[in-house]
């Protein structure tokens, strides 16, 4: 099937909730169709949206067919309102995941403080407006990816009504409505009149643990809102596309552990780039390069204690040989992400298969070495202080970055076919070495300085002779293809942006690579990636060429294209990893954090273009 099936809700339909551990996404239509627990890349309980109700939802809608639905997020924060409108009155759904930490458990379940944070809550507050408002609530629990149907018990009482479900490690309690068993599913209705309320909740915790105690939904929301909204007052930015730049950095904020600092790249696993294709991938886990770039754009504006928590978990993660550095590893370090299908999960519009794990953990992708150099670089102009552990670190990476020096690697694109020397992964060589350069001779710091010097040099050598091609920049040295990544080579401090052969490059992709007017990543029908099957536009990318628009002058064209993008966001300010300019719908992995990132980076260009004018 190459078109996406109706009967599967479009990607944008999806808002996300979050905890700051792990996420919902909730649909238009009321269904949490997407969540694991505790933590983004555990097992899901709710998969849905990989296959429909068999593989798990939580629905809370109307009973009126006919009602209709609005929504945002309470200000800056991941507390959804949705406003229904029905024939019978209107009502407001709140749903929040709380932010439970450990100096505040006891405030919000009543156990002593360092107790009760092992859970992960999800509540969803009905609040009537006018009239009289029925909803249906239908429960599928299934546990480990849809492979474990849990042992569902009533454990409440007839004025509290509770149930509890259990598979293995997992168990969930059910609270706030009575539900009555249908088959392999629970439903029941709720009904509330204007200025009535009813307060669901979903908390998961450890079979092997006492069931947690009830939170008190008026101190959770609070304390969640509060917590959120904090953090955004920290954003340093007041400028143009205000909006725009703090959800997408609050959105980096959700997809990033608050206990462990790392940054993944996505809440969701298989969501296809091409519907009913096989190009379906992993993305909850932390590629080196994704956050290295999302930890720029933090501290960009600001948000230093972000980056701090980034280099710790950096530290903790490459521990060990260098020569086992991974290009991803899991939330909290982990470096076993063997990738495997999943048939219990049918797949997004039948797109199979769905993958848990990712294969390209075990690729060599050197563009890494630059990315992390790069970032902490930018680490210490901010003035976040060097530690010998992590000036160590840069040292040690360098050294593994010389001995790969000659090696063709898969490049940031994972290409699953032969491995070339990508040019942008040949800049980003460059960028290392540089960088460790002017550590010693800007920062004062201690290593073999004429060594990464003479390294840096013969690097320029190569990419100039080979890199290039009748003025323009190439994808890799045996093709005259030209790629997106093209577009990084500016930010390195390799060459200016309006050097001449960048402006041939930004020409040449204009031609191949944007045939509806976004920036593909490259022609796939090259066979570079070996895979079969087409993508869809890389978002990314379109973002990158706004910013190239922005700092060369052509400003109409990069402010064009930047509403065109923005306007490519679903009504609560997700993007996903691509987008399908025909059908007009999100295609891929979804929140994308190179997505947001690279929208913060193209507004943070056309501002300062802005200041430059003025």
């Amino acid at each position: 099937m190459g078109e996406r099936d109706r009967q599967a809700p479009p990607i944008e339909d999806y808002a996300l909730l979050s905890d700051g551990r792990t996420a919902a996404l909730v649909s238009r239509a009321g269904s949490i169709d997407w969540f694991c627990a505790p933590r983004l890349d555990s097992a899901s309980l709710f998969g849905a949206l990989l296959g429909g109700v068999e593989q798990g939802q939580w629905s809370l809608r109307p009973v009126d067919p006919e009602a209709t639905a609005t929504r945002r997020y309470d200000r800056d924060t991941f507390c959804l309102v949705t406003r229904w409108e029905t024939a019978a009155g209107a009502a407001e759904v709140t749903e929040w995941m709380p932010v439970v930490l450990r100096d505040d458990a006891v405030t919000l379940d009543g156990s002593p403080a360092g107790l009760g944070v092992d859970r992960t809550d999800i509540i969803r507050r009905i609040r009537g407006i006018t009239g009289r408002v029925a909803f249906h609530q239908e429960l599928r629990l299934r546990f480990d990816y849809a492979r474990a149907l849990p042992w569902v018990r009533q454990t409440g009482t007839e004025r509290e009504p509770e149930l509890t479900a259990t598979a293995g490690p997992d168990a969930v309690v059910v609270r706030g409505a009575e539900l009555r068993p249908h088959g392999h599913s629970h439903s029941g209705t709720v009904e509330v009149a204007a200025g009535e309320e009813a307060v669901l909740s979903l908390t998961w915790a450890p079979s092997y643990r006492p069931s947690p105690a009830s939170l008190d939904a008026d101190v959770a929301e609070r304390v969640t809102c509060a917590w959120w909204q904090d953090w955004a007052d920290g954003i340093a930015h007041e400028g143009h596309r205000r909006h725009d730049v703090r959800r997408s950095l609050l959105i980096l904020r959700a997809l990033t552990n608050r206990e462990t600092g790392g940054i993944a790249a996505a809440a969701t696993t298989s969501l296809p780039e091409d519907f009913g294709g096989e190009r379906n991938w992993d993305y909850r886990y932390v590629w080196l390069r994704d956050a290295a770039l999302t930890l720029e754009a933090l501290l960009a504006h600001g948000l230093a204690d972000e980056a701090q928590a980034w280099r710790d978990w950096l530290l903790r993660a490459v521990a060990g040989d260098p020569a086992d550095l991974q290009i991803m590893y899991g939330l909290a370090g982990e470096r076993d992400l063997r990738e495997r299908e999943m048939p219990s999960l049918p797949g997004y519009a039948g797109s199979a298969p769905v993958r848990v794990g990712n294969a390209a953990a075990e690729q060599f992708q050197a563009d890494v070495f630059g990315e992390v150099m790069v970032t902490l670089a930018a680490a210490r102009r901010e003035g976040l202080d060097e530690s010998v552990r992590s000036w160590s670190l840069q040292r040690v990476l360098l050294q593994q970055a010389e001995k790969q020096i000659d090696r063709p690697d898969n490049g940031m694109w994972e290409i699953r076919g032969d491995p070339q020397f990508f040019t942008h992964s040949r800049v980003m060589l460059w960028a290392a070495f540089d960088r460790g350069v002017r550590a010693v001779e800007e920062g004062g710091l201690h290593g073999p300085v004429e060594r990464w010097r003479a390294l840096r040099d013969r690097l320029r050598a190569e990419i100039d002779e080979h890199g290039v091609r009748d003025g323009c920049f190439v994808q890799h040295r045996a093709t005259d293809e030209v790629d997106a990544s093209l577009l990084l080579i500016p930010r390195t401090g390799y060459c200016a942006p309006d050097d001449p052969r960048m402006l041939v490059t930004v020409q040449r992709i204009e031609q191949t690579l944007m045939p509806d007017g976004l920036v593909d990543r490259y022609r796939t029908g090259s066979g570079v990636d070996g895979l079969p099957g087409t993508e869809h536009t890389f978002l990314a990318c379109s973002f990158w060429l706004v910013e190239q628009y922005a700092v060369t002058g052509r400003t109409a064209d990069a402010e064009r294209l930047m509403d065109r993008l923005c306007a490519m966001r679903n009504d609560v300010g997700m993007l996903s990893e691509e987008y399908d300019p025909v059908g007009g719908h999100h295609v891929g992995n979804t929140p994308q954090a190179f997505s947001h990132l690279s929208l913060v980076r193209a507004a943070d260009a056309l501002a300062a273009g802005r200041h430059r004018r003025r």
